[in-house]
């Protein structure tokens, strides 16, 4: 179901969202790309907008900002795993070797969150809902549909990942050298190795957002100013691209093969 009306289990990814160093202009190019909805929101949450794609809750695209004296954040999609305790799933990450970045802070009422990186650097948050769950709207075109993990250490992921959320990393049926992540037996996200990246590519989890049709899509991320990083192919899942969007954050987009 596109629509997400209860909490998401503990270790599926629930949400996405963007630090941008020109907030407006990505409000404007996900908006033409997606038909996303969001303006900048209240002081008191940095400005954060929330994007609704159909007034569904969709995305996250926020104003980067750092502390006075540290370097500016980079420009890229982060995915939140859900937990119904961000403060022991903490302890979880630290215990399994993963490394902090913005420990637990509460937001509002809408929950508690933090940032952290596995072992290998691949960076991601925690989301533990309060009166936001996270997306409400997933796997239909302009929505999330997938995250995953690109490592150079499978094995060592899988006990990360494991200890700290219970996930369960398993080899995808059907292809070769590819993993699926697994919450309660159900596939959530998956994993590749860096070796299919270019040379020099960091340990990263990457972001799908469904589409329509891949090709137009593409055109549509270069007309606007956008990069394509692997032009549109076909694939076991369906049809997709990896772009950059004008101020170099990486996603991929996929038009879903029929089920």
């Amino acid at each position: 179901m596109p629509e997400v009306t209860t909490p998401y289990a503990t270790g599926t990814p629930c949400w996405v969202d963007l630090m941008a160093q020109d907030q407006q202009a990505a409000l404007d190019f996900y908006r033409d790309l997606f038909g996303w909805q969001g303006q900048a929101g209240p002081a008191e949450f940095g400005g954060y907008a929330v994007c609704q794609l159909n007034g569904r809750a969709a995305a996250g695209i926020g104003p980067a900002m750092a502390p006075e004296g540290m370097p500016e954040p980079p420009t890229v999609w982060t995915g939140y795993l859900a937990s119904t305790d961000a403060q022991a799933t903490q302890d979880a990450i630290v215990a399994a070797g993963g490394t902090l970045l913005v420990p637990v802070v509460d937001v509002g009422g809408l929950g508690r969150m933090l940032i952290a990186a596995d072992p290998q650097g691949a960076v991601f948050g925690v989301w533990q809902p309060g009166e936001f769950s996270g997306a409400q709207v997933v796997n239909e075109p302009g929505a999330l549909t997938w995250n995953e993990l690109h490592t150079s250490d499978v094995q060592a992921a899988t006990a990360f990942y494991g200890e700290a959320f219970g996930i369960e990393i398993e080899p995808s049926e059907g292809a070769d050298a590819y993993w699926e992540l697994k919450v309660g037996g159900r596939s959530v996200g998956g994993v590749s190795l860096l070796a299919n990246d270019p040379p020099g590519t960091p340990a990263h989890w990457l972001t799908y957002f469904a589409v329509d049709d891949t090709d137009s899509s593409a055109d549509a991320v270069v007309k606007r100013g956008g990069t394509v990083l692997a032009p549109p192919f076909d694939m076991v899942a369906g049809r997709m691209a990896v772009v950059a969007d004008p101020q170099g954050a990486p996603f991929a987009m996929i038009r879903l093969a029929p089920r």
